[in-house]
């Protein structure tokens, strides 16, 4: 069986830890900043993680878990 391809923009999007959760890291954080409480760029600097049918998507994207 080939080798399967690891699609390039979620590898740069998210990432698998050890146990296996598909860890995202949030957007809003570029820009316009002054406009957005502390509380709110504090909470978006945070990673998120995916569960259920999303993480079960990633998975297939990212074959070798990169």
């Amino acid at each position: 069986m080939p080798k399967l391809k690891t699609n390039r923009s979620v590898k740069k999007r998210m990432r698998v830890t050890k146990s296996g959760k598909v860890k995202h890291f949030k957007s809003g954080r570029g820009h316009l900043l002054t406009l957005k409480s502390s509380k709110r760029k504090r909470h978006l600097g945070k990673a998120g993680y995916l569960k259920g049918a999303e993480a079960k998507t990633v998975n297939m994207l990212l074959p070798y878990g990169a």
